[in-house]
């Protein structure tokens, strides 16, 4: 499993609640979150066999934007 983190513009409980839907049916997400208490709004995602362009894309059909971070 690989653990992914992205920079989003993810910014509150409903903007969360937008994207939920979205990443909650990508198969191979295991679990994610969001920590809307970092001024950054990191997207942590846990993954198997899924690539940081299919993320990417997966928060801009919902809406929203991301940048990985080391």
């Amino acid at each position: 499993m690989d653990t992914m983190q992205f920079k989003t513009n993810i910014n509150c409980g409903g903007c969360l609640a937008k994207a939920k839907p979205f990443l909650d049916e990508v198969e191979g997400i295991e679990k994610w979150e969001v920590d809307l208490q970092s001024e950054d709004r990191i997207l942590t995602v846990e993954a198997c066999e899924l690539s940081v362009e299919e993320i990417k894309d997966t928060l801009q059909k919902a809406g929203f934007s991301g940048e990985q971070v080391d």
